[in-house]
């Protein structure tokens, strides 16, 4: 019986194996090869319309490293990435926790907090920068200038620039945060908070040891995903200020954005490459605490 159990086995896995193959093969082709392909040109001094490719080893990083507008976009995207979660994660927990109450109307504020997400964000970040605008009745510069009898220039300023982006970009992503640690805590069992309740236990230590350990892993998968998201962002930055004024909102998709608008394609791909071992990074710490907890 062995030998026909170890062909039934085989069968199984060979049959597998080809219902896989047609994924296996689109991820290679879409993920795999563009990925090689970006890596390759990123240590060559290719550009559009260019005969001739010569390998040029690291030059291109060298380059870019030195490069004020790529340490400066470096900065800016750890301060966007940082205050953008920071903000996201304590505040989409605090609304979150109020929509799990039985409040009145928490149907339609559940409704109404979805709407920055759902709008496109090629509308949202120019309606933004519509209130922004100190030129063409920006709301935010009619409020100053009714109250305080001034108006902030708000995307022009290299001391506001940076904040005001900030803002809209979590005005748009902060409802996924909401969403998500709501639907987690959905999951928690009733019966655990009322059993703490009896045990007489503040609303706040039950939050602390019933809710956040049982959405954590949801918290860091949010972040993790929110993270790679916030620090390939473009439309954000580019919409509002154009990684300006003087590079105070640069970033790495901005950046290798104006590579390619010089046509150095080597150089663009070697800004993007750059930003491969943060996000080896992310992955490899979020996989370790998840494999921690379980």
């Amino acid at each position: 019986m062995k030998p026909s159990r170890l062909t039934l086995a085989q069968s199984d896995a060979r049959l597998g194996l080809a219902l896989v193959a047609p994924v296996l093969i689109c991820l290679l082709l879409l993920v795999l090869y563009p990925f090689v392909f970006a890596v390759y040109i990123s240590f060559t001094d290719r550009t559009v319309g260019a005969q001739v490719v010569k390998f040029i080893g690291f030059d291109n990083f060298r380059y870019i490293f030195g490069q004020h507008s790529f340490q400066q976009s470096v900065r800016n995207t750890f301060i966007l990435v940082f205050f953008l979660q920071a903000f996201k994660l304590v505040l989409g927990l605090g609304i979150a926790s109020l929509l799990n109450q039985a409040i009145r109307g928490r149907t339609f504020f559940r409704g109404l907090v979805l709407l920055p997400w759902a709008m496109p964000a090629f509308v949202a970040y120019l309606l933004w920068k519509f209130l922004y605008d100190p030129t063409q009745g920006g709301a935010f510069n009619m409020i100053l200038g009714e109250l305080f009898g001034t108006q902030l220039d708000f995307l022009s300023s290299k001391e506001l620039a940076m904040p005001s982006v900030i803002v809209a970009s979590f005005w748009r992503g902060f409802p996924f945060w909401v969403i998500s640690f709501l639907a987690a805590m959905q999951g928690i069992s009733v019966e655990l908070y009322e059993a703490a309740a009896m045990d007489g236990a503040t609303a706040w230590h039950r939050f602390r040891h019933i809710t956040i350990p049982g959405i954590q892993h949801v918290v860091l998968v949010i972040t993790l995903l929110s993270t790679i998201w916030t620090t390939n962002s473009f439309e954000n930055v580019w919409l509002l200020t154009q990684g300006g004024p003087s590079d105070a909102t640069m970033t790495f998709p901005v950046l290798a954005y104006f590579g390619m608008q010089t046509l150095r394609i080597g150089e663009a791909s070697a800004v993007s490459v750059a930003m491969l071992p943060i996000f080896t990074m992310l992955a490899f710490f979020a996989v370790k605490l998840l494999q921690k907890e379980d």
